[in-house]
């Protein structure tokens, strides 16, 4: 989406209550690790924290020790806590309500997905009722280094002494949507469209947003003087960009298809 419509798509998840959710796991594959802990915390705007329910879940599987040291979750915790399968049907009727919300949706999503899926369940929420505070971050908060969840407590001096721990993730999560959330409809629009151009995105989303792909992409932002950032990744590499010039890219784009549509062949003149 651009600036103008995701304004208005977060501006209307802000007035619906939020299901604010967050996992721990063994490790980072829903299709294969098992989840250890989880909460569920229900909040709007309006009311604020209505209720939380969390608790800690037998893996059923070896917890790392690289994850023990992260989450702080060891397999002696675990051994008397229920299954996936005793617990998660509490949990649907909390987690089909409101409007989904995590830090890295995909992650937390992916893994609620994958442990109803063992039960034979088919959880689904659809596009327009999940929310991911890691993107609306990144739309609000273009100019900080890091918008890691511990990051983003400390930068906001939210009153979380945990972190990696499901219940004081969900709720600094609550804290980070409800302050970004309330910012979005008390500011004037072009402040926020504004701080929305400063958002750094890779190439992949810049490719979507021009409904082009990647390559192609990157020759059409060259091609309008739009150079793109090289920033490593591991041993990979990716270009980065400004939502506004892009955004601004997909404006040209549309200008010049409109022209050639009304004209084609007087801008085929003026091309020779």
């Amino acid at each position: 989406m651009l600036s103008p419509q995701l304004l208005q798509h977060y501006r209307q998840l802000s007035q619906q209550p939020l299901t604010v959710v967050d996992v721990e796991t063994t490790g980072g594959l829903a299709f294969k690790h098992r989840m250890t802990e989880l909460s569920v915390l229900h909040a709007s705007l309006e009311e604020g924290v209505q209720r939380q329910q969390s608790t800690l879940l037998n893996p059923e599987a070896l917890i790392p020790a690289k994850i023990v040291r992260i989450t702080g979750i060891t397999p002696e915790m675990v051994a008397t806590a229920p299954t996936a399968a005793e617990a998660l049907p509490d949990f649907l009727p909390l987690l089909q309500t409101g409007v989904l919300t995590a830090h890295n949706l995909e992650f937390d999503y992916g893994f609620l997905q994958a442990e109803y899926r063992r039960l034979g369940v088919e959880f689904m929420r659809p596009e327009r009722m999940q929310l991911c505070t890691v993107e609306l971050s990144r739309l609000m908060l273009p100019d900080l280094p890091s918008r890691s969840l511990p990051k983003l407590v400390q930068h906001f001096q939210f009153p979380i002494d945990t972190s990696h721990r499901a219940a004081a993730d969900t709720l600094a999560c609550w804290l980070l949507a409800e302050r970004l959330l309330t910012e979005l409809c008390n500011e004037e629009d072009t402040v926020l469209l504004t701080r929305f151009a400063r958002q750094v995105m890779p190439l992949k989303y810049a490719a979507q947003l021009l409904g082009q792909r990647q390559k192609k992409a990157a020759k059409l932002l060259m091609s309008l003087g739009i150079e793109g950032k090289v920033v490593a990744r591991g041993r990979s590499s990716t270009l980065l960009y400004r939502r506004g010039d892009v955004e601004r890219a997909v404006g040209e784009l549309a200008q010049a298809a409109a022209l050639e549509a009304a004209n084609p062949a007087q801008l085929s003149l003026l091309g020779e």
